[in-house]
């Protein structure tokens, strides 16, 4: 993945509106993650520490994984981001 400010992002995603989740989901969305990254690693593409500090934010926000998706999204440029949504591009002149 492409080198991303975590500051200047988790300001954006806390500018975001949206319902952060509780507590239990919190916990739900964490196991989730841990055993989507021991998946990765065992297919030999762990994550990369930048990769793991992304998604460590993502949760420390309690950002709710549709959300997270389509902020990967704007974050990559794909074409199917919604361009409405508040999130710099990474690599995009601010």
């Amino acid at each position: 993945m492409t080198t991303i400010d975590l500051d200047t992002l988790r300001s954006e995603v806390r500018a975001l509106d949206y319902v952060r989740g509780s507590s239990a989901e919190d916990t739900m969305w964490r196991e989730d993650d841990e055993d989507a990254r021991a998946n990765l690693a065992i297919e030999g593409m762990a994550l990369t520490p930048e990769d793991d500090a992304l998604f460590d934010m993502m949760r420390d926000e309690r950002v709710p994984p549709a959300l997270a998706t389509q902020i990967l999204l704007r974050l990559l440029g794909h074409p199917d981001a919604d361009p409405a949504l508040a999130i710099t591009p990474a690599g995009a002149s601010c």
